[in-house]
């Protein structure tokens, strides 16, 4: 019974973490031009916006072919 609960909360603590890291990327894109003085809504903050995005997105994708692999989870 034990075990039980403790597999659902850390299926569910689990879960959590991961979608709340879902818009870390954008979130983490905007910081970085409100931070250096971009103000939202103008042209320049619209092209750093895109380049951070595109940028963070490279760095979190897997490498030219590789293929993701089941969890052992």
């Amino acid at each position: 019974m034990k075990s039980t609960k403790m597999r659902i909360l850390f299926a569910s603590t689990l879960s959590l973490v991961l979608l709340s890291a879902c818009s870390s990327i954008e979130s983490s894109a905007q910081e970085d031009c409100t931070s250096i003085g971009w103000q939202i809504g103008t042209p320049g903050y619209n092209d750093c916006y895109r380049a951070r995005l595109y940028e963070r997105r490279l760095d979190y994708s897997l490498p030219p072919g590789d293929r993701p692999r089941p969890s052992l989870i």
